[in-house]
């Protein structure tokens, strides 16, 4: 039965992206006329804008009523060395589907630092609620199957924005469902459930990144002429710059970690490309 319930679940997703992509092959192009308006569409990547952003402010309403509040109070309430301790534990869990994509893009190198920041942040920080590995020089990098699949030359298809998930184009949407059914150990862990633990998981760690990105999240909204936009530019331009491992031109990226929160002035984002 439990192989039954992850392979109706990854139908499930899988039907998820068939019907996007058929939405996208459905969309009206602009008149062929109008080549501003055909080189905008074609630039966005976003043939399905309408749904896209219905599902943005769908999202953003229970941000609103919801995860934001919730964060807010996770912010105020839990101290600071809980709330890392927290992040720690989180991205030490997460180091196993980290270290299955590094090998399979053949980086050993970080595939090895990726091993080591595992073995030592669980033992000698105490099941990861430390992070000892990076002050021993392994710093922590991020993988996953969606940037392998971009290594693989996979395009990346047409831009998506679905509920709760958010921003996911088809090979995104497709490396997260092979990371969470295959690659990440967490699913083959039963308590109470096939997916209470993944589902625990994800939900630990959006309070905990929403909480992170308060501020920044805010100035980005406030300072946006068009927030929709702004947030798909930022998500592309974050995305090639992981898929290169962080050796893309960052000269016009935002910097998100260290916006001015104190002035008024909009904040620049590189147009999309």
């Amino acid at each position: 039965m439990d192989l039954l319930a992850r392979t109706a679940n990854f139908a499930a997703r899988a039907a998820c992206i068939a019907l996007m992509i058929t939405l996208a092959a459905c969309a009206t192009r602009p008149d062929p006329s109008n080549k501003a308006a055909v080189q905008a569409y074609e630039e966005a990547n976003d043939p399905v804008e309408p749904l896209n952003r219905y599902f943005f402010e769908l999202n953003r309403f229970f941000d609103i009523i919801l995860l934001k509040p919730v964060a807010t109070w996770y912010q105020g309430v839990v101290p600071d060395p809980a709330r890392n301790s927290i992040r720690h534990f989180l991205d030490n869990l997460a180091a196993p589907t980290v270290l299955a994509n590094d090998a399979l893009q053949g980086e050993w190198s970080r595939a090895g630092t990726t091993a080591s920041r595992f073995g030592i942040n669980t033992t000698v920080g105490v099941l990861g609620l430390f992070d000892p590995a990076t002050g021993w020089g392994y710093p922590q990098h991020r993988e996953d199957f969606g940037q392998t699949l971009a290594t693989w030359d996979t395009p990346e298809g047409p831009y998506l924005f679905l509920p709760v998930l958010g921003p996911s184009p088809p090979r995104d949407l497709a490396g997260f469902a092979v990371d969470e059914l295959f690659f990440d150990p967490l699913t083959y862990i039963y308590w109470g459930g096939p997916y209470t633990v993944p589902v625990t998981r994800f939900v630990v760690n959006g309070i905990d990144v929403r909480s992170r990105n308060l501020a920044t999240l805010d100035q980005i909204e406030r300072t946006s002429v068009d927030y929709y936009a702004t947030v798909r530019s930022l998500y592309r331009q974050t995305r090639a710059n992981e898929i290169a491992n962080g050796k893309t031109n960052t000269q016009n990226l935002p910097d998100i970690d260290n916006l001015n929160f104190d002035t008024n002035e909009p904040q620049t984002v590189a147009p999309e490309k």
